[in-house]
């Protein structure tokens, strides 16, 4: 309970916490080496090699930049991205620990190697760079988009709070041992993190790289050259990149600034390291802060405005700075610009800047935001080198050297500026290109532009209606009262999605009765769109709640159920006894009457929580209509009628599957009143009701119970399949070959549900997406994926026993044990026969029955059970399953129809459907010319009647037996059109086979006419 208090306080889930123990202490150790590297190189390179070098290193490290860039994505090119983070990780650590132990042995033998220092720090600072990219690649890589939201300020603050730790630790290991210490300790401490990070990559990157997704597009190329053009070209671009060019170069000078104030304050190599400590401290404990708020601030500000603030903080840093560069207050002042921009530029501006690429479209996003960062990484290190060469190189003054960071800080308050205005401007023109999530992201940029609201309204007077369409889009997420005499004028538009879309962007919570008199001209129009459209938004009119009752209550008897549906959650709104009671009426009417329209009323039912007519719900849960079926089950799950689960339970074996998965969810929301009959039903449970049951507890039940009840349920289940293999086997060793068909069917179609119910226990006790990745690829035609994701099996997946048994099971696939005699072959059907499956034990008990015992029994099973066989075989119900099969079988009677006798009658009524088991049918018509002829003869395994039968029609042909006596299965139309509205799976495999015969008729005419 205390690790869930935590995770909603951080405002995480449960299903998150084992990503939080892993990475998080990644996170945190890798924050304190980060800070103790950038310590160590900086207080080295600054007192001994000196910080008025600085521009120079600055300016070989952006030479070096592109060859750094170059060498990375040729590696990522040929690494599979699991290798690519371990061998980035391991260049990484080599580094540190190299340097770690030339400074230490330079330290032991006194050696003093000035040249040395430009190397560390060119060398540090690419590890510095590269592992802050490397732990942010891979925590979005292992988490979901919603999971990264939710996750990402924490693993920050995990980073913040490791830098705070650095600057503390950084003070004493200085004061102790020196610099060099410092540095060496990040190496260790990088050590210390690999176990973990080791760990992540293998149970979460590994699994979800095997695989891509295969509807994700390959992203188009750009290269460096072509976005440099497109720049030029396009004004929004240009500023990104100028942006991203200046705010660092402006950083670089703030901390060049800030180096040499320091190191004339310390001059000695201690103490100008304890107070590097201690401001890395301060720094990082800001940042903490800043995380805290850096996400209500990008929401209420916004990506641009969010720039335009941060550049705001840049001029008066400048400005300070400028202001007491030569006095007394220059340190700490220095020191507190130096920190605030360091905070902005790293954990403000850069999520900034990745929103600003969302206007981009997708396929070219990554290669424009890879690119543009080259480009103004490189730029940006070789302004700043230049600026602090100024000084360093022409001896420019410290105060001339602050005004030329104070006019740079004000042409980037410009841009940013400017940037604002390009960035809506580009942003309502790529609303066509961008998803709707990305878009949705950013629809708050809008209500706080005008300009942009501006543009948006221009655009509903464009002739295009996609234009139109668009601005409706937005406009209808702002939601802005000024905009109803904008939308009032295209209610009377020629395009119907127009009127809809302008009715549904409209805020008329204080509109005049002007306004509503026009909304409720969509009440008679003959769209049912639009009537349930306007019903909603003169539901939204409480002000005038009289006139809107008026409206409202003729509705309630539209020929529409979603119209009806909408009119009644609008008067309930009202909260008054005659809407109410109007309500009660309408509701009670259509429940009593079932059907389509009790679809839509069982969701108002579910969404207003009106218990009161849970009874009547109830009662359609037997509805013969399917989808009447589905929303009263739905209904009751939100309701949380807990005392249906009993008659679900009993049902579930003869469900299809949309109402198996609906079940399935209902007992998920009921929550934990459907934990213990859902518990109680898991012994010898059917196929079915086992896989609802079992998926629904793993989202119930806490992760310990899961571990122990659902998995040691499962391991049961799974050595229970592998046993099943055994019942077709010996079915072939005792020559009951078309039973041994039968058994193997039914064990593929129990094998499915077992395994599902196994994947979600999986999915509980690891990462959901991880399991998703492994599932679909342990299923892949692709030998080298299937074999990946058994490693990962093997490996032992969120609970080691059940992933390794469930391996087991896959890899052995369909292939049983051999069965070497007869006795033991009866010795394993004895067990089928008291085993849990009903297919099973008949299967078993037709051939263990002995002959005199139970006769009656046994011979009305085994009738049932010759059917199934001969129905399998047939092509017309070749899709159905085994259970599907078995109530077809069980509406079939045999009949003999003798030789000459007609089944059906031309132009008479015809009750049933015939299948024929044996014998032959002669086909006849009479054509529009008034001959009669032969239209085909019918053979053992063909169907006729079906058309008239199931439409209740005249029989359009004439069937009768054809040289002797025939044997068929007769099916009555009104008994197979009960199976089909109680189970529509059965009605879509007929449907099927009925497409095939039509494709079959017509190759035949085809080949008649050539």
């Amino acid at each position: 309970m205390n690790i869930e208090r935590l995770l909603r306080a951080i405002g995480a889930r449960p299903e998150d916490q084992r990503k939080l123990l892993m990475m998080a202490p990644v996170f945190f150790i890798c924050g304190i080496s980060e800070m103790l590297n950038y310590n160590g190189f900086m207080t080295l390179f600054n007192q001994r090699f000196g910080s008025e070098y600085l521009p120079y290193v600055y300016a070989a490290e952006a030479v070096i930049l592109p060859l750094e860039a170059w060498l990375l994505s040729w590696l990522a090119a040929r690494l599979p991205k699991p290798k690519l983070m371990r061998v980035l990780f391991g260049i990484m650590l080599g580094i540190v620990l190299v340097n770690a132990i030339v400074l230490l042995a330079m330290q032991g033998f006194g050696i003093e190697a000035r040249a040395y220092y430009p190397v560390l720090f060119i060398a540090s600072s690419f590890v510095v760079r590269q592992q802050t990219l490397l732990l942010w690649s891979l925590a979005v890589d292992l988490c979901s988009t919603q999971q990264a939201k939710r996750l990402m300020p924490v693993f920050v603050g995990s980073a913040t709070l490791g830098g705070v730790a650095a600057g503390l630790l950084a003070q004493l290991i200085s004061l102790a041992f020196g610099p060099e210490v410092v540095y060496a300790a990040s190496g260790l401490l990088l050590i210390a993190a690999l176990p973990n990070y080791r760990k992540v990559i293998s149970r979460y990157l590994v699994p979800l790289s095997i695989k891509m997704e295969a509807s994700a597009l390959e992203e188009e190329q750009v290269s460096t050259a072509a976005v440099f053009k497109h720049a030029l070209r396009s004004p929004f671009l240009l500023t990104v990149i100028l942006l991203m060019t200046l705010m660092p170069a402006l950083y670089f000078l703030m901390e060049y600034e800030f180096l040499n104030v320091t190191k004339m304050s310390f001059p000695s190599e201690q103490a100008f390291s304890r107070f590097f400590g201690m401001i890395t401290m301060v720094l990082f404990v800001l940042a903490f802060l800043l995380q805290t708020v850096s996400g209500k601030l990008m929401a209420r500000l916004g990506a641009s405005q969010m720039l335009t603030a941060i550049s705001g903080v840049y001029v008066l840093s400048f400005a300070a700075a400028l202001f007491f560069v030569g006095g007394t207050a220059a340190l700490p002042i220095i020191s507190v610009g130096y920190m605030l921009l360091y905070l902005l530029l790293y954990y403000s501006a850069e999520p900034s800047y990745q929103l600003f690429f969302k206007t981009l479209p997708l396929a070219q996003r990554d290669s424009y935001r890879y690119a543009a960062q080259g480009i103004a990484a490189s730029a940006g290190i070789m302004i700043g080198a230049g600026l602090q060469f100024l000084h360093s190189g022409f001896g420019m003054t410290w105060t001339a050297l602050s005004f030329v960071g104070l006019a740079g800080a004000v042409l980037l308050f410009v841009l940013a500026w400017l940037g604002r205005r390009f960035y809506m401007r580009e942003l309502v023109s790529s609303v066509q290109t961008i998803g709707e999530q990305d878009l949705a992201e950013q629809f708050d940029e809008f209500g706080r532009n005008e300009a942009a609201i501006a543009e948006v309204k221009s655009m509903l007077k464009l002739p295009a209606d996609s234009a139109k369409e668009i601005a409706l889009q937005i406009l209808a997420r702002l939601q802005n009262q000024n905009d109803l005499p904008d939308l009032l004028e295209l209610i009377e538009d020629p395009n119907p999605r127009i009127r809809v879309a302008a009715v549904r962007a409209m805020n008329l919570e204080s509109a005049d009765l002007h306004a509503m008199v026009k909304v409720a001209a969509f009440l008679e129009d003959p769209d049912d769109e639009m009537r349930a459209e306007g019903v909603r938004q003169i539901g939204r009119m409480k002000h005038m709640e009289h006139q809107a009752f008026f409206f409202l209550r003729q509705k309630l008897l539209d020929n529409h159920p979603s119209v009806v549906a909408e009119a009644v959650k609008a008067m309930y709104s009202f909260n008054n006894a005659p809407s109410i009671e109007a309500c009660g009426e309408v509701i009670n009417r259509i429940l009593d009457e079932g059907g389509e329209s009790s679809v839509y009323i069982c969701r108002v039912i579910a969404e207003l929580e009106l218990t009161v007519f849970i009874p009547k719900v109830e009662r359609l849960a037997d509805e013969a209509h399917p989808a009447a079926r589905v929303a009263a089950i739905a209904c009751l799950g939100r309701l949380q009628v807990v005392a249906i689960i009993p008659k679900l339970l009993e049902k579930l074996p003869l469900m299809d599957q949309e109402m198996l998965r609906t079940t399935t969810q209902s007992f998920i929301q009921m929550g934990e009143g459907a934990i213990a009959p859902l518990l109680a039903s898991l012994p010898d449970s059917p196929p079915k009701r086992w896989n609802s049951a079992m998926s629904a507890l793993s989202v119930l039940l806490p992760d310990e119970e899961v571990r122990t009840v659902l998995t040691d349920e499962a391991l049961m289940r799974l050595s229970e399949l592998e046993a099943a293999l055994g019942y077709s086997v010996s079915l072939e060793q005792l020559g009951q070959s078309e039973l041994a068909e039968l058994a193997l069917r039914r064990w593929r179609e129990v094998r499915t549900f077992i395994i599902e119910g196994v994947w979600a226990v999986l999915s509980k006790l690891a990462d959901e997406q991880v399991v998703d990745a492994i599932r679909r690829a342990a299923a892949d035609e692709d030998e080298e994926i299937r074999s990946n994701a058994w490693e990962v099996l093997a490996e032992g997946m969120g609970e080691r026993r059940l992933s390794q048994y469930l391996l087991t099971v896959l890899e052995r696939g369909e292939e049983g044990g051999a069965v070497g005699t007869d006795d033991a072959a009866l010795a394993i059907l004895m067990n089928a026969r008291q085993g849990s499956d009903d297919w099973w034990r008949e299967i078993a008990a037709a051939v263990l029955v002995e002959e005199g015992a139970e006769v009656g029994s046994e011979q009305q099973m085994m009738s049932r059970l010759n059917k199934v066989i001969f129905l399998r075989q047939v092509p017309y119900f070749a899709d159905l399953s085994l259970e599907e099969l078995g109530l077809i079988a069980n509406i079939a009677e045999e009949h003999i129809c003798l030789d000459g006798e007609n089944l059906l009658e031309r132009g008479e009524p015809n009750p049933a459907m015939y299948v024929i088991v044996d014998g032959n049918i002669e086909l006849t018509s009479i054509s529009a010319a008034g001959w009669e002829g032969t239209i085909g003869v019918l053979g053992t395994g063909d169907v006729c009647g079906v058309t008239s039968a199931l439409d209740l029609t005249a029989s359009t042909v004439t069937a009768q037996s054809l040289l002797g006596d025939v044997k068929v299965l007769k099916l009555l139309g009104e008994d197979v059109s009960r199976l089909i509205r109680l189970y529509p799976e059965i009605g879509i495999g007929l449907l099927r086979a009925s497409f095939a015969r039509i494709r079959l008729l017509e190759e035949m005419m085809m080949r008649i006419d050539s």
